[in-house]
């Protein structure tokens, strides 16, 4: 914009101090020239009063000198020759002298003026001053060489004021730009000090107004989650006391099992809205230096943030889903890289997207309906295969949307995609060899850990990702 600024300022100033300097400096040219022909014509016009009184050479040669030091002034005397060097055409004398015509005009090298004057005995003489070139173009050079001097300092000060200008507007666009730019990263304490135009200070009073507004909604967003999550607490506690009743049978262990896990993911999504707005892309707070995922925090080193092995998440998840696949009559096939794996996401959020793709398998394919899960390490990534025998998905696009689609809220399917997109990576959704949906969860790979000390293993977080696939829907 200063840029932009200054080129505008150059390009007007230009054209006012063009449209000034032409004209004057062909008024200059005009004023210098007539000067020089008025001066010419007044010394011929002093010389005739001196031929009416006497016509002896030496003593007009005298007076001319006296009125043209540069001797061209010239005296043309009847039945005689020219008193000096005459520069004037012979058709121009002979028309003075036989016209008796005063001339004055232009000639090759300069200017000439031809005065007649009537002698007695009806004869005429003519005084002729002859103005070179030099002389008509005298001080025009150094007039104009001014004239552009101030016209230059007349450009560069108005290029500099509009720098200025420029300068300041610039400025306070950038601060709002950083300060829109960091609230969109999800620091929600950031403010701009309203400054410059009138404009660029309304829109930073609104931007302020619109970050204060926004940390107000998420603030009441998040204890509604948190009431509606304690909510659940009573048909919990009905759980488990039927979980008690159920001692000494074979379910009974396992539903305390998924009763206390359940308990747990309450308690945590409880805490995950209680604690202070600073808000992730994945939902995670960005507490005691974490930074959101697949981001480090800024001013911390490279691979500083949360990371985990997909592999070895994967491996733990499978099993869980395992014995439930055994109950319903799925085979189930896992194929796990031995390679590293890290990422840049917590266990967490890789967990969540393994439940969410495999849950919904079970929710919307029939018992008996075989299913496989493959970690694969490829150059730049890590990709979790999630496939099964099942209808499949007919339209992929509109099954990421959520609410879209009958029966189901998309939630599972957009719990996977926001965790690839998060790492920099893609999910693809196609046609399975066994039949039904193949999935693909393309996450980029974690920088290295620094040297010296140990990946930093994330505490563990509510993550938002799980706590979502609750909707049950792919």
């Amino acid at each position: 914009m200063r840029r932009s600024l200054a080129g505008v300022a150059l390009a007007v100033t230009s054209m006012v101090a063009l449209s000034f300097l032409i004209p004057l400096a062909a008024l200059v040219m005009s004023l210098v020239k007539e000067q020089g022909v008025t001066a010419a014509e007044q010394r011929a016009a002093a010389l005739a009063p001196v031929l009416t009184l006497t016509t002896d050479p030496s003593a007009l040669r005298e007076s001319a000198a006296s009125l043209d030091a540069a001797e061209h002034l010239v005296v043309h005397l009847p039945d005689a020759g020219p008193l000096g060097s005459s520069k004037a055409p012979a058709s121009l004398l002979e028309r003075a002298q036989k016209g008796r015509e005063s001339i004055s005009r232009e000639i090759p090298g300069g200017w000439i003026c031809l005065q007649p004057v009537v002698l007695p005995g009806d004869r005429v003489a003519v005084i002729e001053n002859f103005v070179p070139d030099e002389e008509l173009t005298r001080g025009v050079m150094e007039s104009w060489a001014v004239m552009c001097f101030l016209a230059v300092g007349l450009i560069g000060g108005s290029v500099l004021v509009a720098d200025r200008l420029g300068a300041k507007v610039v400025r306070s666009s950038k601060r709002l730009a950083q300060a829109s730019r960091a609230l969109g990263q999800g620091d929600l304490d950031t403010r701009v000090d309203p400054m410059g135009p009138k404009e660029l200070r309304d829109a930073g009073v609104a931007f302020n107004a619109m970050a204060h507004r926004m940390t107000e909604l998420l603030a009441v967003e998040r204890e509604l989650v948190a009431d509606l999550s304690h909510r659940l607490r009573t048909p919990l506690t009905a759980l488990h006391l039927a979980s008690e009743r159920m001692a000494g049978t074979p379910e009974s262990a396992r539903v305390e099992a998924a009763v206390g896990e359940l308990e747990a993911e309450l308690r945590a999504i409880i805490a995950a809205a209680r604690t202070p707005l600073a808000v992730g892309p994945m939902g995670q707070g960005m507490l005691g230096g974490e930074a959101p995922a697949g981001r480090p925090v800024s001013g911390a080193p490279e691979g500083s943030g949360p990371r985990c092995e997909v592999a070895e998440v994967v491996r733990r998840r499978t099993a869980f889903w395992a014995v439930l696949a055994e109950q319903q009559d799925r085979s189930c096939s896992v194929d796990l890289t031995p390679e590293a794996t890290a990422v840049s996401l917590s266990d967490d959020d890789i967990a969540a997207v393994v439940d969410a793709l495999i849950g919904n398998i079970f929710r919307h394919t029939g018992p008996g309906t075989p299913f496989g899960v493959r970690v694969v390490r490829t150059a730049h990534a890590v990709e979790l295969v999630v496939e099964d025998g099942g209808p499949g998905i007919p339209e992929p696009e509109r099954a990421l949307s959520r609410g879209s689609s009958t029966g189901s809220t998309g939630l599972g399917l957009d719990i996977a995609q926001r965790a690839s997109t998060a790492t920099g990576g893609s999910m693809r959704i196609g046609r399975s060899p066994l039949g039904g949906a193949h999935i693909t969860v393309a996450f980029a790979l974690a920088a290295p850990a620094l040297s010296g000390r140990r990946s930093r293993i994330s505490r563990r977080r509510p993550a938002r990702l799980r706590t979502r696939q609750t909707g049950g829907g792919r």
